[in-house]
C-alpha cells in the first residue's frame, strides 16, 4: 500500500510535469513570435540575426556550471548534522557552534568577496569558490575539530562566492551582449529549474552514496570530485567581467574600504535598493532557519513517531518538486510579461504567500497541512530565486553588482545566526512566527517602496534611450 507521502510525491510529480508541457508550449509560442519578429527587424536593418545564438550560448554556458555546483552544494546538505553528530559523535552545542561558525564566516566576508569579485574578476572568484569548497569537503572528512572548525570558515566563504559572484557573472555576460532583460528572466528561471532537478537527483545519489559505502562523508567526496569538474569547465568556458574600475591595480587598499563605503551609499540613497536587501535578509534567513525546522515541526504533529519514522527522503524530494513547481509558474507568469513592474508585484506576493504558509504551519497541528503548508512555502522559493535575480540585475548598476549582492547578505547571516543562539530548536514557534511578520513587513515594503516606484524608473530609463 501506498504511504500518505508516496502518494503526495506521486501528486506533485504529475503535477510537475503538466506545468511542464505547459511551459514548454507557451515558451515556444514566444520563441517563434520573436524570432518572426526580430528576423523580420534585422533584416530589414541589414544587420544579422544572431541575438538567439547569444541568448543559447550564454545560457549553456552558465546553466552547465550552475548544474554542477549546485549538484556539488545540495549532496553536501543532507548529511552535515548526521556527520557531526552521529559518525564524529560531536555534542550537540558543539554541532550548532559548527554551524554558527560557517554562517558567521558568511557574514563577515560577504561584503570583501562582493569587492573582490568587481575587483579582480567574476571569473576568477568563480574559480577560487571551487578551490575553497573542495578544501571545504577535504576538512569535513577530517573527525578533528580545529579542522572541522576551519572547514567551515572555508564553506562560509564559499557560500559568500556562490550567491553572488556566479549571478554577477551572468547579468554581467547578458549586458555586454546587449540581451533583453525577458532573456534574462528565462534564464533565470530555468536556472531555478534545473536546481530543483538537481537537488532532487543529489539527495537521491547522496543517499545511495551513503548506503554503499556506509559512512556519511561519501556525499563529501563526489562533492569535491564534482567542483573539480566545475572548475575545468568554467576555465575553458568562461570569459571574465569586472565591476567599474575592475581589471586595474587595486593598490594598496586590500579590503577596498572605499568601494565598500560608495556601495553603501548607493544603497543608504535609493530606497529601492534597502528593500531589495530587506526581502533577502527576511525570506533568505526564513528559508535557512526552516531548513533546521521542518523535521521536527512534522515529527511533533505526527501521531505515529517515533514508533513509525518519518520517510524524510520522500518529504524532501516532495520540497524540491514543489520549488520546481514555483519556478514554472515563474516561468508562464513572465513569458507573456516580464518587465521590473511585473517582478516587483511578484515579489511582494511571494514574500506574502510565504508568510501565510508558516502561519499556517504554526496554527495547525495536523501532520498533512503542516506538509503542505511546507509544500507551498517551497513553491514561494521556486519563484523568490528569479524574480530576486532579475529585480537584482536591473536596478543594481554593473560596477557595484557583486559588492551590492554581497553587501545585502550581512545582515541575512546575522540574523540567521542570533536565531541559532538563542536556540531554534526550544522556540520553534516563536521563530516561524517571527519569521512570518518578517515575511509579511517585507511584502508591504516591496507593495509600497518597489511595485510605486518601478513604473517610474522604467519611464526613466526609457526617455534615457536614444530614438
Amino acid at each position: 500500500m501506498v504511504g500518505f507521502y508516496e502518494f503526495q510525491l506521486i501528486i506533485l510529480v504529475s503535477l510537475c510535469f503538466i506545468f511542464l508541457l505547459v511551459e514548454r508550449h507557451v515558451s515556444r509560442r514566444k520563441e517563434l513570435k520573436e524570432k518572426d519578429l526580430h528576423t523580420a527587424e534585422r533584416l530589414e536593418d541589414g544587420e544579422p540575426t544572431t541575438s538567439n545564438n547569444f541568448l543559447a550560448t550564454l545560457t549553456r554556458q552558465y546553466l552547465i556550471v550552475y548544474a554542477i555546483v549546485m549538484g556539488a552544494d545540495w549532496l553536501q546538505g543532507p548529511y552535515v548534522y548526521s556527520l557531526y553528530r552521529e559518525q564524529y559523535g560531536l555534542p550537540e552545542r558543539m554541532v550548532a557552534v559548527l554551524f554558527v561558525t560557517g554562517f558567521m564566516s558568511a557574514g563577515l566576508t560577504a561584503p570583501l568577496v562582493g569587492v573582490w569579485a568587481d575587483q579582480h574578476g567574476r571569473k576568477k572568484l568563480c574559480l577560487a569558490f571551487c578551490l575553497t569548497y573542495i578544501f571545504t569537503c577535504c576538512c569535513i572528512t577530517i573527525p578533528y575539530l580545529p579542522i572541522l572548525l576551519l572547514g567551515r570558515v572555508c564553506g562560509g566563504i564559499s557560500t559568500s562566492i556562490l550567491y553572488s559572484a556566479f549571478e554577477s557573472w551572468l547579468v554581467s555576460s547578458a549586458g555586454a551582449l546587449a540581451l533583453p532583460s525577458t532573456d534574462l528572466s528565462t534564464i533565470f528561471g530555468r536556472a531555478t529549474l534545473v536546481n530543483g532537478f538537481v537537488a532532487t537527483g543529489a539527495g537521491v545519489a547522496s543517499n545511495q552514496l551513503v548506503t554503499l559505502t556506509g559512512s556519511f562523508t561519501s556525499p563529501f567526496v563526489a562533492s569535491g570530485v564534482l567542483l573539480l569538474l566545475a572548475y575545468l569547465v568554467i576555465r575553458a568556458s568562461w570569459g571574465e567581467n569586472f565591476g567599474g574600475g575592475g581589471g586595474t591595480t587595486p593598490g594598496k587598499d586590500l579590503f577596498q574600504l572605499k568601494r565598500l563605503g560608495q556601495a553603501w551609499r548607493i544603497v543608504r540613497d535609493d530606497p529601492m535598493l534597502l528593500v531589495i536587501g530587506l526581502t533577502q535578509t527576511c525570506f533568505e534567513g526564513s528559508m535557512y532557519l526552516f531548513v533546521f525546522l521542518w523535521v521536527p515541526s512534522l515529527q511533533e504533529a505526527s501521531p505515529t513517531f517515533p514508533t513509525i519514522a518519518l520517510p524524510l527522503g520522500y518529504i524532501f524530494s516532495s520540497f524540491m518538486i514543489s520549488m520546481m513547481l514555483g519556478s514554472l509558474l515563474y516561468s508562464v507568469v513572465t513569458t507573456q510579461s516580464g518587465g521590473l513592474t511585473v517582478h516587483a508585484k511578484l515579489s511582494s506576493l511571494v514574500c506574502a504567500f510565504a508568510a501565510l504558509a508558516l502561519a499556517t504551519s504554526i496554527r495547525s497541528d495536523s501532520e498533512r497541512v503542516r506538509f503542505w503548508a511546507f509544500c507551498a512555502f517551497e513553491a514561494c522559493v521556486g519563484m523568490y530565486y528569479p524574480v530576486q535575480g532579475m529585480l537584482r540585475g536591473t536596478l543594481i548598476s554593473n560596477e557595484h553588482r557583486a559588492t551590492l549582492s554581497s553587501l545585502f547578505r550581512v545582515p541575512l547571516n546575522v540574523f540567521v545566526v542570533v536565531s541559532l543562539m538563542t536556540g531554534v530548536s526550544s522556540a520553534r514557534d516563536a521563530v516561524l512566527s517571527a519569521c512570518s511578520l518578517m515575511l509579511a513587513f517585507s511584502a508591504l515594503m516591496t507593495a509600497f517602496v518597489v511595485v510605486t516606484r518601478a513604473d517610474d524608473h522604467v519611464s526613466s530609463e526609457a526617455s534615457l534611450r536614444p530614438e
